[in-house]
């Protein structure tokens, strides 16, 4: 599996939408918000009940291409993929999950923190990595030095990225895509604030074609 597999079904999206979304009531909405900002592609995280259902009324919108986050196990890979998910992310990397996305022939991006991390991963035959927690590691001079020593990897950075920090990262030719959550946040949600996701998420498209 390599970064060609991703980037094909990203459909050349720069900016990925990281959502964590507690109530399926809000799926159907929030895709349209996303969709009508130029989102292309969303990733709904594994960490509250309705992930299930909201991946499936998200996939099932047709504007946007969804995968699923915060999997953890070889099992929730089954459940995102019969959800409707078309790529596969994980916090970290377990080999359990990227074998059995390699069985189901789906995209995963597994997170890695370190060279020794982006090695294992790279052993595995896989090209994109999530760099996870962004930020915290040390954000782009962090990304710089794992890059170097392995030309050949790609990242998906995410973990405490805005919309200012995103255009600095897509910069580096190492950087495929950046994930963040603030185009679509829990309060954003909470609070039905549509119009404001639909603004942030077209504000994050534009910087990202730049």
């Amino acid at each position: 599996m390599s970064d060609t597999d991703l980037a094909s079904v990203l459909a050349g999206a720069r900016v990925m939408p990281v959502l964590t979304v507690p109530s399926a009531a809000t799926a159907a909405p929030l895709a349209d918000a996303l969709a009508a900002g130029g989102a292309r592609c969303a990733e709904v995280t594994f960490r509250t009940p309705d992930a299930e259902q909201v991946l499936k009324t998200m996939a099932a919108h047709g504007g946007l291409t969804v995968g699923a986050g915060t999997v953890l196990t070889s099992e929730q890979v089954d459940r995102a993929l019969a959800a409707g998910a078309r790529f596969v992310v994980s916090p970290g990397f377990d080999e359990a999950v990227v074998a059995r996305c390699g069985e189901l022939g789906v995209p995963v991006v597994p997170g890695i923190a370190s060279a020794t991390e982006l090695m294992r991963a790279l052993r595995a035959g896989l090209d994109t990595v999530k760099l996870f927690p962004a930020e915290p590691l040390g954000g782009i001079p962090m990304l710089r030095a794992l890059a170097a020593p392995f030309p050949r990897a790609r990242f998906v950075p995410t973990g405490g990225i805005d919309a200012y920090r995103m255009t600095a990262y897509l910069a580096d030719p190492a950087v495929l895509a950046v994930g963040g959550s603030w185009m679509a946040t829990a309060a954003h949600l909470e609070r039905g604030e549509y119009e404001e996701i639909r603004r942030l998420t077209a504000e994050a498209v534009r910087r990202s074609a730049t």
